[in-house]
């Protein structure tokens, strides 16, 4: 049995006083271990406080991260999708252009609407050698330009010269100052292929309302200009064209337009004219029959008459007249299927 035990002498400089404690060395061992004990406990509880502070801290840091990660995804992800809609609505209006102009080549369709426009007189492979000229670019660099994509700006990169690595650094606004671009160029593209459909179809609508047919099925028997009256055996200006025909053969007419005049004339018996529009009308006289009324829409092709012998005729024909801002012109220059 240990029978060891300590004497502390506690001395005060005051009164010159002494006191001991005697302490069993047992106690003193137990009680220098809880010490030691307490101050493993104290430090532990003291790294771990740190360690949830610092935690907290790093949490805080990646909630704010994460909030600006959110924020900037919300506007990268708003811009996506006017980019989208952009890119949809070129896409909607390309096809509108593809139906009017007859092109299948969708690229193609997209070079009429961010560049120039061809000569009438002039065919889409000089114009496509004019623009590789102008741009000073080859086939094959304007090949791989249609295979980019809307934020591919350059070749792709070479990974084994770590360009790739170097591209995965760019940050955000990087990024965002390439969409703004790609959205940019969309826009100013979706404006460039605006125009064009509406060149497109002002052309078109100018094409509808030009006369382009013979107006009934049968043959010339007088033409626009001088010629011999039939009756007076004088020589007078005939003002249109004559086609002769079997009575009843159908009246056409030659270009979309309104009926603008329907009657009754001494020298042109039943007559119908056509208001075309862009200052164009056309006249179908000695008809037989009417099929239309005034302000009726017709179109190319539809009938409208009779050929007939009524008023000033010597046999059944259709007189046919073309004038441009009231003055009288060749109906035969207007007549593309002869």
């Amino acid at each position: 049995m240990d029978n060891k035990s300590f004497t502390f002498l506690i001395t005060s400089n005051r009164r010159g006083e002494t006191q001991s404690i005697t302490m069993r060395a047992s106690w003193v061992k137990a009680a220098i271990a809880a010490l030691i004990l307490s101050l493993v406990l104290l430090a532990a509880a003291g790294v771990d406080y740190f360690g949830l502070l610092l935690e907290q801290g790093e949490n805080k840091r990646l909630q704010a991260e994460n909030e600006q990660l959110t924020r900037q995804f919300q506007v990268v992800e708003s811009k996506l999708t006017s980019l989208e809609s952009s890119l949809d609505r070129i896409k909607t209006l390309t096809t509108k252009i593809k139906l009017i102009t007859n092109i299948e080549d969708e690229d193609r369709v997209m070079k009429l609407s961010v560049g120039p426009l061809p000569r009438i007189e002039q065919n889409m492979a000089e114009f496509d050698q004019e623009e590789e000229r102008a741009s000073g670019r080859n086939p094959a660099s304007t090949e791989f330009i249609r295979r980019d994509t809307p934020f591919l700006e350059h070749p792709p990169l070479d990974e084994m010269r770590g360009e790739l690595a170097a591209t995965r650094e760019q940050n955000y606004a990087d990024l965002s100052i390439r969409i703004d671009k790609a959205v940019h160029d969309s826009s100013l593209r979706e404006q460039g292929v605006i125009r064009l459909q509406e060149l497109l179809q002002e052309r078109q609508s100018i094409l509808n309302a030009t006369p382009s047919i013979k107006p009934a099925r049968g043959w010339f028997t007088s033409r626009f200009g001088y010629r011999v009256d039939p009756f007076t055996g004088k020589t007078d200006v005939h003002l249109g064209l004559d086609v002769a025909a079997a009575p009843g053969t159908p009246v056409m007419a030659t270009a979309d337009g309104v009926v603008s005049y329907i009657g009754y004339e001494a020298g042109y018996g039943k007559i119908i004219a056509i208001d075309h529009g862009f200052g164009v009308r056309t006249r179908y006289a000695h008809n037989s029959q009417i099929y239309v009324e005034l302000g009726q829409k017709v179109k190319r092709r539809d009938v409208i008459s009779a050929v007939g012998s009524t008023g000033r005729s010597s046999g059944p024909h259709v007189h046919y007249e073309v004038r441009v801002n009231d003055v009288p012109v060749d109906p035969i220059n207007y007549i593309l299927d002869e």
